[in-house]
């Protein structure tokens, strides 16, 4: 269950960044989740949200967006998105979509990352 480790990474990144910024408390969180880094997003905001009981991101809203696979194929050319709906959980393999060549660079898709996070500090930050 890789969810929960990552889950609690995005967590620890998310109130490290807050606390930078002075914030009181994290009212919205978007992680941007590629279909390669074999995560589930529902399961993902489950964690989330269960993490971050107590914390300055408790009842924040967590907003899980799905990245599709991009792909260049060196055999015919092809450049753009890879079907990952059928990806084996144990041994992901993307294949071109044009001429199913399975030897590809994949360009997007296998990453998760933190793309926003919407904050709340007090009214007198600026004097801190």
């Amino acid at each position: 269950m890789h969810e929960l480790s990552m889950a609690d990474g995005i967590l620890k990144a998310v109130i490290k960044n807050a606390e930078e910024n002075q914030a009181t408390e994290v009212l919205e969180v978007t992680v941007e989740i590629g279909k390669l880094a074999l995560l589930n997003p529902e399961q993902v905001k489950f964690m989330l949200d269960v993490l971050s009981e107590d914390t300055i991101a408790n009842g924040a809203k967590f907003t899980m967006e799905e990245i599709p696979i991009e792909i260049e194929c060196g055999e015919c050319g092809y450049m753009g998105e890879a079907d990952g709906d059928d990806l084996d959980h144990y041994t992901p393999i993307v294949e071109c979509p044009k001429c199913e060549n399975k030897l590809v660079n994949v360009t997007n898709g296998k990453d998760c990352i933190v793309k926003n996070i919407i904050i709340e500090k007090p009214d007198d930050w600026f004097n801190l």
